[in-house]
């Protein structure tokens, strides 16, 4: 039985200005934090491969210090000897920053269609995959996996790893049906034990396509490690962990695997209707309102209507810090004459 940690979409640097014009609280080291947490059971030697599902990073253009950042995490489980796979995302825009500062023999980056070859206590694992594909990956798709090799290879477990939509993968209700950016599930080839997969911030599992046929492998979404938006904040965030069997014949077999949920920090989206109340009012309910929320919350407020003379001043980015605890993080949002 071969152990894997898959995790993805860990957005490293988001919300972390290298030089912050206003002191705050960031959610910047929150999303380190989360990546090292996720990260420990191979630190402890309890799995055998890492793979990093894309957009390791929040954006592609980084100073070189937030790659060094980034990839620091990733390297600490290389250097334990554990391998590490990396799909660059369309974050990075299907390539990794600084590509040299990622040069070590356990880390592995899919930055073309390629196969990974890995000894694992004498199981044979062919990872093979492709960064992100990002115009018309429904028509690349076939081609994709045929030039990444994988399916030619002699192996005891095969995996596919790539950073793509595939149909049926759910996000706030919605599911992925069609459309030049998103996989059909009839197209997955046979060979393969699963499919692992970043860029749905969502964690699920999909084992059927849209006409509820089976899929030839699974495919996997660890979701994100943390919440990027408030889409999101009824999600749980975390990674997963996986036990795959041996089958030189099939591609080896998905097993079983159970979802690692994070200590993600709660969301709150707070409305108020501001039309006609004065500043010491207004101050009063935006008050009234946050200190109703845990400590750490992290708010947007959404304030319209229109605002009484004078009560501008409360929603000004200095005097709203004034009415929650530094521990929280508040963003507003102001559509006047709207609530």
């Amino acid at each position: 039985m071969v152990k894997v940690l898959l995790l993805a979409d860990t957005h490293l640097g988001f919300d972390l200005p290298s030089r912050p014009r206003v002191e705050k609280r960031r959610r910047g080291p929150e999303f380190f934090a989360n990546t090292r947490l996720a990260l420990e059971p191979a630190l402890r030697g309890e799995v055998d491969l890492v793979v990093h599902g894309g957009d390791l990073l929040y954006r592609s253009k980084v100073p070189a210090g937030l790659v060094v950042q980034a990839l620091e995490p990733l390297l600490e489980v290389a250097d334990r000897g554990v391998p590490v796979v990396l799909v660059p995302g369309n974050h990075e825009r299907s390539a990794l920053p600084y590509p040299l500062l990622a040069s070590h023999e356990n880390l592995h980056v899919l930055e073309r269609p390629r196969t990974v070859n890995l000894d694992l206590r004498g199981t044979h694992l062919a990872i093979g995959g492709f960064p992100c594909e990002r115009d018309h990956i429904r028509d690349r798709f076939t081609t994709l996996v045929s030039e990444c090799g994988a399916l030619a290879v002699d192996a005891d477990v095969r995996l596919l790893c790539m950073h793509q939509t595939v149909e049926g993968s759910r996000v706030k209700g919605y599911t992925f049906r069609s459309g030049a950016d998103v996989v059909r599930g009839r197209d997955i080839p046979s060979g393969f034990a699963a499919v692992l997969c970043g860029h749905i911030h969502r964690a699920q599992v999909l084992t059927q396509d849209l006409a509820e046929r089976e899929l030839t492998a699974p495919v996997l979404y660890p979701g994100s490690c943390e919440r990027t938006s408030f889409a999101e904040r009824n999600e749980r965030k975390g990674y997963l962990t996986l036990a795959l069997e041996s089958d030189s014949k099939r591609g080896g077999a998905l097993a079983g695997w159970r979802f690692n949920e994070l200590p993600a920090r709660p969301m709150f989206l707070v409305e108020i209707d501001a039309a006609g109340l004065e500043a010491v009012a207004l101050s009063r309910r935006i008050s009234e309102e946050l200190s109703g929320l845990p400590d750490d919350a992290v708010v947007q407020l959404r304030i319209g209507g229109g605002l009484a003379r004078g009560a501008e001043s409360v929603i000004r980015a200095a005097d709203l810090r004034r009415l929650h605890p530094a521990t929280m993080t508040v963003s507003l949002r102001f559509r006047p004459g709207r609530r």
